[in-house]
């Protein structure tokens, strides 16, 4: 059997239906951001800023105090990325720390840690080193903590969480040589056989899948007498007879982390070990995910505030044209961008972990925002570091160290962070997915008259339910609060920047892409889904648009406090004027843009029409397949799995 044959063969509209079924369809929250694509500014949302509790504190600070010094003493963030490995005396030190449980609730040996405080300790240990950072947070953002904590039985949770929780790394395998976002060509399979299931299938960049002791895989369990089928979830012990992990994966950057090419072969695998119903699998990756891809935007954060340290150091030091650089205005804008930049991700990070825990709050599209708009900035501050430093940037931390100058990796900076615009949901597919939440208000009641499979009769109940819906909702988007020149007030204390008037911005502007999105809708109909550039530019929108809630609301709770708030009040301010600028050119983009000449020029690439253009160079590229033969059975090669003890 070739690879080809072994993969389902499904179209693009069974492939969405896959994707579709697979959500989350009840909004049983109130969500800040879906509001806000409604074009309702609900701040009561996330005002006052929802905080921890004293207890909640004191057990995440104690665990950071302990947590800086490990690092601080036992990380050699330099070592790490010269060997391309964490050495095995640190993940044992991290072990014993209790660092693998930190999101495990006590009672199975875990530290119980908040989200807040979960991605504050990614934030410190990943700013050592940020292989480590991906270590922990692979392991329990979506590795077999997650869900078990969420679907998992009290037998599996008494099972697997305590090992979790002090000695066993986890990893999470859904992504295969030819499956990425698509997941309905899914070709790993779990075949029932008594009480058991038999894996089969190979399973590409599993993240601590080398040194792992647990996975949760994702495979398709066929439909047959007494199965539902479907993709389905499975605990599956790293050890078991026909696992193969073929290969320990190399990258541009995030050099120690423990990747790698994993292959099933006749793997029995208990009926017990199955998390949730069959045919849940995706669905519990899909849920997983609206939390785990908080761990993201802290190692941005950690990226953010060493870039400031770095950029305000240098640029005090390196002196041109008789004063320091930083006094020079290009070099000044970068500096402004990076510390307006940094404040506003960890506002929208701490704002979004926060109402993760206190669970008041729908935060699948916060979560997606917070990953979004972190993965971009956190990759553009770097690169505007390595531009500050200059020369310097581009060279390597052990090359300046040799020539005795401070050992700065702005390089490795910038190659570490730019997964993250492929981790956890490439930007590309972020859009879509954010898109898809942002207008199910809009689906519920008017999708039916634009799905082309639906009869008349369908298309006329739901011409009527949107009827209503829209005459109650379209003239709430004529005017509101934005408009008025005194509203939120309480956001311009005397002497402080005026963050009231960014209030309103977002205001109005929450009720104009509310517009747009509904005037797209009605020109479109069911062409919108393959508008990606507009909706794309939506969702920038409206990530702008909340990074500048979060972060006017951050100012206030800290000047509340006494903690710095003149000062973050111009953080927010600066970064609020920053963004403006930025929604101003999405929203002219939304309807002046290249969009249709693009589709043409594709059109000719693809068809060959430019290949001329191609030529004058040579391609150092080796032979090969594009993607590698994936045919079930036994694997041929040497295991490199190497469990820590």
């Amino acid at each position: 059997m070739s690879a080809a044959s072994a993969r389902p063969t499904v179209s693009e509209r069974e492939a969405r239906q896959v994707a579709e079924a697979a959500r989350e369809q009840e909004w049983r929250k109130p969500s800040f951001a879906k509001e806000l694509f409604l074009g309702r500014f609900r701040l009561d949302l996330i005002h006052p800023h929802p905080t921890p509790s004293t207890e909640q504190v004191q057990r995440g600070e104690e665990f950071l105090a302990k947590l800086r010094d490990f690092v601080e003493t036992k990380v050699d963030g330099g070592l790490i990325e010269r060997e391309a490995r964490i050495p095995d005396e640190v993940i044992t030190g991290l072990k014993e720390l209790g660092a693998l449980g930190m999101k495990i609730d006590p009672k199975y040996g875990g530290l119980g840690l908040t989200q807040v405080y979960y991605n504050k300790a990614l934030a410190l240990v990943g700013s050592a080193s940020p292989a480590i950072g991906v270590l922990l947070s692979a392991h329990q953002s979506i590795g077999v903590p997650q869900p078990l904590k969420m679907f998992g039985t009290p037998e599996q949770k008494e099972r697997f969480l305590p090992r979790c929780a002090r000695t066993d790394i986890s990893a999470f395998l859904l992504t295969e040589p030819d499956v990425g976002s698509d997941p309905a060509r899914l070709a790993t399979t779990a075949v029932p056989d008594g009480d058991s299931y038999v894996l089969d299938g190979v399973k590409l960049w599993t993240t601590n899948g080398v040194v792992a002791d647990l996975l949760v895989v994702m495979a398709r369990v066929p439909k047959s007498e007494g199965h539902k089928g479907g993709i389905t979830a499975f605990v599956v012990e790293a050890g078991s007879e026909g696992i193969t992990v073929e290969n320990r994966n190399s990258f541009m950057g995030l050099r120690g982390i423990e990747n790698g090419l994993t292959r099933f072969h006749q793997v029995r695998v208990p009926a017990e070990n199955r998390v949730g119903p069959e045919g849940a699998g995706l669905k519990i990756a899909l849920t997983t995910l609206n939390t785990g891809r908080l761990s993201l935007p802290a190692s941005c954060v950690a990226a953010g505030k060493w870039c400031l340290k770095i950029a305000r150091e240098w640029s005090a030091a390196r002196e041109q044209w008789g004063r320091p650089v930083a006094r020079h205005e290009a070099v000044g804008a970068k500096i402004s961008f990076i510390a307006a930049t940094t404040f506003a991700l960890e506002a929208v990070m701490d704002l979004s972990s926060q109402m993760a825990d206190e669970d008041r709050n729908d935060i699948r599209i916060e979560g997606a925002l917070a990953k979004l708009i972190a993965s971009e900035m956190g990759w553009t501050m770097a690169d505007e570091l390595v531009q500050i430093r200059g020369g310097r940037g581009f060279e390597t931390a052990d090359s300046l160290a040799a020539r005795g100058e401070r050992g700065v990796p702005a390089e490795q900076l910038l190659r570490d962070l730019r997964i993250n615009r492929i981790f956890e949901g490439s930007t590309e597919i972020m859009h879509l997915l954010i898109a898809r939440e942002a207008v199910d208000a809009h689906l519920s009641v008017a999708g039916d008259l634009i799905d082309p499979d639906k009869a008349l009769g369908d298309k006329a109940r739901a011409g009527m339910k949107a009827g209503g819906f829209y005459a109650r909702w379209l003239p709430k988007l004529v005017a509101g609060p934005g408009h008025i020149p005194g509203a939120y007030s309480s956001f311009h204390p005397a002497g402080h920047p005026d963050l009231a008037a960014h209030l309103r911005y977002v205001e109005r502007n929450a009720r104009k892409l509310a517009r747009s999105t509904f005037y797209a809708m009605s020109r479109w109909q069911g062409r919108m889904e393959t508008k990606q550039g507009f909706l794309g530019r939506v969702v920038d929108i409206g990530a702008e648009l909340f990074a500048m809630s979060a972060s006017c609301v951050r100012a206030e709770m800290l000047r509340t406090r006494g903690e710095n708030g003149r000062e973050a009040y111009q953080l927010a301010d600066a970064f609020c004027r920053q963004s403006r600028i930025r929604v101003e050119e999405l929203f002219g983009r939304l309807w002046t843009n290249t969009d249709a000449i693009d589709r043409k020029v594709v059109d000719g690439v693809l068809g060959g029409a430019y290949t001329w253009l191609e030529s004058g160079i040579v391609d150092p590229s080796s032979d090969g397949p594009w993607i590698a033969d994936t045919t079930p059975g036994a694997s041929g090669k040497e295991n490199v799995h190497r469990p820590i003890r």
